[in-house]
């Protein structure tokens, strides 16, 4: 092969850098896409009614598809890469929402095996490569592994920040507190001299948590220990904060890793990446001990509405509609179903009067009675229960559509409410 062929070869394999350089901007715009992950998905899964398999089928697709585009570009280029990030960011979030809400799988199992599939993905990629850093993102396997890698920790983080939730039962401001620290911590022992491949992922992953926290402390009620905004205007605010800061690096140049000056790394003696790396340890152990006394104390999951629906395991027929309304009228209480009734009703008036707003604001009251009554009537009566939650489903998928069928939303309406005993 001679020298213009070789030459030829190597400029098809290699690229300039496609990943940014690791700037103050990196960590924010990466934060800020970690909370729209959070409150994105929550937005189109549970305001737009959308369900949880359809969006994650909706935001897979959209991945691949810009993650292709990603693929030819021949450098890092912000709009491309940032977008493909918030995608995965959605994408990642959705993947452990269907193991814990869909499949029932605990958050401490869907951790262990995302933590194992990043291990796997990490030894495949330094065998094949034998390089973690970003720095030498310049070709198209380790471009490869770069993305997968990012949507696993976007899964896995994901899993940590809810099991801590899960664990501990700290509101949406106190949670934020704890990844915000171990991110500080990880960032000085990377001054310190701690190796900066490993600090890097340790702090990428620990990201997810404290964005997904801020997106929940801003978006829950205060009743909720949140400030109100809700998963919209949440998404809104950061979608357009990323794309101001996607513009500002596009024009600057900012974070252009191409500069030999951006990958400038502390200098490390052995002694300190073995003292920084005791320390990484002792830091993750002290978490543990604190995750595991916090534990054992007596608190209500902050994760509680959205945990799986309870199933029924005795028998196996399902009740037809008279039984369901016999069951419903014998076991169920009579002042929830009374304010089942009164909600569903004001609703349909609602659709057939044509105030679709006020529609769905009153049937996310008819959503927050009924999980907040699930578990008690879930032990009254298993089946009746399933009854009506299939039959609550199209309730609110129907009122809160993107463009609202009347026909359908009466229909669904009219059906929960035939269920339901009373005047």
């Amino acid at each position: 092969m001679n020298s213009s062929t070789q030459t030829s070869a190597i400029s098809a394999r290699h690229m300039l850098s496609k990943v940014p350089a690791i700037t103050i901007w990196f960590w924010i715009i990466k934060i800020l896409c970690t909370t729209v992950g959070e409150s994105f998905a929550d937005w189109i899964n549970v305001a737009l009614g959308v369900g949880l398999v359809a969006t994650s089928i909706i935001f897979t697709i959209a991945t691949a598809a810009v993650l292709a585009v990603q693929m030819t570009r021949r450098r890092y280029q912000p709009s491309y890469y940032w977008l493909t990030v918030v995608l995965m960011s959605v994408t990642g979030t959705l993947y452990t929402d269907i193991l814990t809400d869909q499949a029932g799988v605990p958050l401490g199992i869907s951790a262990a095996v995302f933590a194992a599939a990043l291990a796997v993905v990490f030894t495949v990629w330094f065998v094949k490569e034998r390089t973690l850093s970003i720095h030498s993102i310049a070709t198209v396997p380790r471009e490869a592994f770069y993305w997968l890698t990012v949507l696993v920790t976007f899964a896995l983080g994901t899993a940590l920040g809810d099991w801590t939730l899960e664990l501990t039962g700290w509101g949406p401001g106190l949670s934020i507190l704890l990844p915000l620290a171990l991110i500080a911590i990880t960032a000085r022992l990377w001054r310190f001299g701690a190796n900066p491949v490993l600090a890097f992922w340790v702090a990428y992953i620990l990201t997810r948590p404290l964005g997904a926290n801020i997106g929940d402390w801003l978006a829950l009620t205060p009743a909720e220990g949140g400030l109100g905004l809700g998963t919209a205007t949440t998404s809104i605010i950061f979608l357009a904060a990323i794309l101001a800061t996607v513009v500002y690096l596009t024009v600057s140049k900012a974070d252009n890793d191409d500069n030999a000056s951006s990958r400038t790394q502390p200098v490390a003696t052995p002694a300190r990446r073995r003292t920084t790396l005791i320390a990484m340890g002792a830091v993750a152990a002290a978490t543990i001990g604190l995750l595991v006394v916090t534990s054992n104390m007596p608190h209500a999951s902050a994760l509680a509405d959205e945990t799986a629906k309870p199933t029924c395991t005795t028998g196996s027929a399902a009740l037809t509609q008279s039984e369901a309304q016999t069951a419903v009228q014998t076991n169920f209480p009579a002042d929830n179903v009374a304010d089942f009734r009164s909600i569903a009703s004001d609703t349909l008036e609602l659709v057939r009067t044509g105030d679709q707003a006020g529609a769905a604001t009153r049937v996310t009251d008819l959503e927050t009675v009924w999980d907040d009554n699930q578990t008690e009537l879930n032990a009254a009566d298993c089946k009746a229960w399933a009854f009506l939650d299939r039959q609550i489903d199209p309730v609110l998928s129907s009122v809160r559509a993107p463009a609202p069928d009347p026909a359908t939303e009466q229909n669904a309406l009219q059906a929960f409410l035939t269920t339901l005993p009373g005047a």
